[in-house]
This record gives structure tokens, sequence and C-alpha cells, in this order.
């Protein structure tokens, strides 16, 4: 019984520590390429697509236009040039992104 306790609340413990760690950002999705200035015509989305199927990176452009990489390049496409809320750890200057949603 004492052993199982224990092991419950290092595991209570742990995942505590993860869930506090995790952070937001709110910003556009924008490429490596670009960053917060697009230079093509027909949008940010388009240009951001455009860059990105280029070999450009999705990034995470603030309102400060501070740019952070992003780790997944899957789940920002649908959010290409569109506000959003990204959640995740930050690694230097790549969120480890959590989760993305359409920002509020």
């Amino acid at each position: 019984m004492t052993k199982k306790f224990w092991m419950l609340v290092v595991t209570l413990l742990v995942s505590g520590c993860m869930a506090m760690a995790a952070e937001s950002w709110t910003g556009t999705v924008s490429d490596s390429m670009c960053g917060a200035k697009h230079m093509m015509a027909g949008g940010a989305k388009k240009c951001t697509l455009e860059c990105v199927d280029a070999g450009g990176k999705f990034v995470l452009v603030d309102a400060s236009g501070k740019v952070y990489g992003l780790s997944d390049q899957k789940k920002p496409r649908p959010f290409a040039g569109e506000k959003v809320k990204v959640t995740g750890t930050l690694k230097g200057g790549t969120i480890e992104v959590s989760s993305i949603e359409a920002a509020k």
C-alpha cells in the first residue's frame, strides 16, 4: 500500500510540473522566409503556404514582431496567415507545440 501511494504521489507531482511548464503565445502563423512581412501578392495565407511549400518553415510572429520557430510543422498549416494561440514550451527560439487554436 505504501509503495503504491508514493508512486501515485510522484506521478502526480511529475504531471503537475509538466503542466505548469506549458505556456501560451498569441500571434500570426507565418513562414520563416517572410517572417512578419509578406512579399507575395495574394495575401498572408497564400504567401505563407507557398513559402513553406518552397522549403520554408511555419513560424509564429507575436504582436511585437518577435518570430518563434514551431516544432510541429503539420498543426499550423490550416491556420496559415491567421491569428492563433499556441500552447507549448519554449526551448531556445522554438516553441515545442502542444496545441494550436484560432485566437479569440
